[in-house]
């Protein structure tokens, strides 16, 4: 099992039909499994790309 290592929360917002009926949305994080000095975390897409620019 992968550990979670992000404190990202999903945003809400709402989905729009063309009646403008309001529906209850949730954005959730785009988590990505990643292989870290030996160990399996889950980060969002946004923390990978920055652990790549200072990790190398």
């Amino acid at each position: 099992m992968a550990k979670k290592a992000t404190n990202t929360k999903p945003l809400f917002g709402n989905r729009r039909s063309h009646a403008l009926n309001a529906t209850r949305h949730a954005f959730k994080a785009n988590l990505q499994t990643v292989n870290i000095g030996g160990r399996r975390y889950r980060v969002s897409a946004r923390e990978l790309r920055t652990l790549k620019k200072v990790l190398g």
